[in-house]
């Protein structure tokens, strides 16, 4: 009976996990919006990797997942936390000032063009015409929402500015997705070295934000303390966690998919939230965008599932 019970739970684990991811990233937008104000943004950047750092090092001490890294393990960690933890996310929060945190996750959903890309050049994969036809259609519904501001000249340049610093935070975040799927990084202990991203991509954000902003800044609402401890408990130590454990029990291709989920929850919060207005261009828009990715990744092949207990 009892094993028959670990049994099924063990069959929707994969579900469970892939729901929670879902809902965590795609509220994630939402409350850095809650985090822009009295805190500079790179501070506040600063303060959840920080925490995010030391509640993942906690996790692997207690456990006994701990194990030492290497000096390559540690150039490893330290290029891809600072592009995945400092640029990525100093650029994310500085784009939240100029479009809504819906737009942004859309944008967001688009991150598997520049994988492709990026893992075309770096990794030799290939890259399938189903690929290229899904990209297209992403890009194209992206550009109808992003049309719907074109008829207020101010509205259209504030969108820009906010849609350059997501497309760079994007580019960013794919450099550390893909250093993730090198052979090299399958190689390494996950937790251990997931949490020395976070300290390195902790100390680019600490000294962006001192040469940027000065000396720290606090900021003792509850809701400023509540969000903060969200973004790092939730949406960094846990998400990402449960992320890379999803990729090795259902492989990188299906996990993937969160991609598509993720823009639909945030663009509801930002709807009921933020008081973003749907218009018929913009919904067929975020629908064409949301189609071609799902037709994009459809093309992608999976790669061998790591066995759970790596992790």
């Amino acid at each position: 009976m009892i094993a028959r019970k670990l049994s099924a739970l063990t069959t929707k684990l994969p579900a469970l996990e892939f729901v929670l991811v879902s809902l965590i990233w795609g509220s994630t937008w939402l409350v850095i919006k809650g985090q822009l104000g009295v805190v500079p943004a790179p501070w506040s950047v600063a303060y959840r990797f920080s925490l995010a750092c030391a509640l993942m090092a906690a996790f692997t001490i207690a456990t006994g997942r701990w194990m030492p890294l290497r000096r390559r393990g540690h150039a490893f960690a330290a290029i891809a936390g600072t592009a995945q933890f400092a640029l990525n996310f100093n650029l994310v929060y500085a784009s939240e000032r100029h479009v809504t945190s819906g737009l942004i996750a859309l944008v967001f959903a688009l991150l598997v063009v520049p994988n492709a890309l990026l893992s075309r050049i770096v990794l030799k994969t290939p890259i399938s015409l189903r690929f290229l036809l899904g990209s297209g259609i992403g890009i194209t519904g992206l550009a109808l929402v992003v049309a719907d501001d074109r008829h207020d000249p101010a509205a259209w340049g504030t969108t820009l500015d906010g849609l350059l610093l997501a497309g760079a935070a994007v580019l960013c975040a794919s450099i550390g997705n893909v250093m993730q799927a090198s052979s090299f990084a399958r190689s390494l202990a996950p937790f251990p070295t997931l949490t020395w991203m976070m300290f390195y991509g902790a100390l680019g954000d600490i000294a962006f934000a001192a040469a940027t902003s000065g000396a720290p800044v606090l900021d003792f609402r509850p809701e400023y303390a509540a969000g903060l401890t969200y973004l790092a408990l939730a949406a960094s130590a846990v998400a990402f966690t449960v992320y890379y454990r999803l990729i090795r029990r259902i492989g990188p291709g299906p996990a993937a998919y969160t991609s598509v989920v993720v823009p639909v929850v945030a663009m509801t919060l930002s709807t009921i939230f933020e008081g973003y207005r749907w218009s018929f261009t913009s919904a067929v828009g975020a629908s064409l965008a949301l189609a071609g990715l799902v037709v994009a990744l459809g093309s992608r092949k999976k790669r061998p599932v790591l066995p759970a207990t790596t992790l």
